[in-house]
């Protein structure tokens, strides 16, 4: 019996990988400013339903090349719709690169690796790159000229061209600052101003139902002393005196 081997494929699929394998932050500082990043962009752009918020995605900038990609901690994409997708391959999406993209350093990053970085944001038409180091609390930011990224010089009160927010250096941290100039704010902030609010709405729902129960009171208690007058003037009937008369 022959047995016909299967033929190979020369023009198998490509695949693109969803997964670098890398972790997504290296510790609890940066995961914190990644995800305070990623959410607060999001929430800036909800209403508008062409703009792609995502963090730790991986980006392939050209077709058949599944080794040329970045995972930038948190790149925003106007031109797009919103959607879940396991990486962003930019020949899918209209060849629309992502416009604005976040670094935020660890440890672990090496200066060779992040250089790396800006030369890839560079060459595939990133317009606006920001690095923060929260460690050394220090921001540098690029932004695109004609034809390349250039260092922004002074990045402490920079307004974005694209996300209208605006970056603020204090003393000890970085400040973001939202275009209706309301602070980014974490998870846990979000929460307590949540409880904060419903404790108050509780409370002054408490206060209306207390008024609200003094008030049935009473009208209960005047509900009682006029049924009371009443029946001491239908006994005063019953004996013969005019309840109504004087003296």
């Amino acid at each position: 019996m022959v047995i016909q081997l299967p033929l190979s494929q020369t023009n198998s699929e490509i695949v693109y990988p969803d997964s670098d394998g890398q972790p997504m932050a290296d510790n609890t500082i940066q995961f914190r400013w990644i995800t305070v990043i990623h959410y607060n962009l999001a929430w800036l752009f909800k209403d508008n339903a062409e703009v792609f918020v995502a963090g730790d995605l991986l980006w392939y900038p050209v077709e058949k090349n599944n080794k040329l990609r970045q995972a930038p901690d948190v790149m925003v994409v106007f031109g797009v719709p919103k959607g879940d997708r396991g990486s962003y391959q930019q020949w899918k999406e209209n060849n629309i690169a992502p416009q604005v993209v976040f670094e935020i350093l660890s440890p672990g990053n090496t200066p060779k690796e992040m250089e790396r970085k800006l030369l890839f944001y560079d060459r595939y038409g990133v317009e606006e790159y920001y690095l923060y180091d929260p460690q050394k609390n220090s921001l540098t930011g690029w932004l695109r000229s004609e034809l390349f990224l250039e260092r922004i010089d002074e990045i402490n009160g920079f307004v974005s061209p694209r996300l209208g927010i605006r970056f603020e250096l204090t003393a000890e941290t970085l400040m973001l600052y939202r275009p209706d100039d309301q602070p980014f704010t974490d998870y846990i902030e979000v929460q307590q101003q949540l409880e904060a609010t419903e404790n108050r709405a509780l409370e002054s729902e408490n206060r209306a139902l207390e008024a609200e129960s003094r008030a049935l009171e009473a009208e209960s208690r005047a509900t009682v002393a006029e049924e009371r007058t009443k029946r001491l003037e239908q006994l005063l009937r019953e004996a013969g005196i005019d309840p109504e008369t004087n003296g």
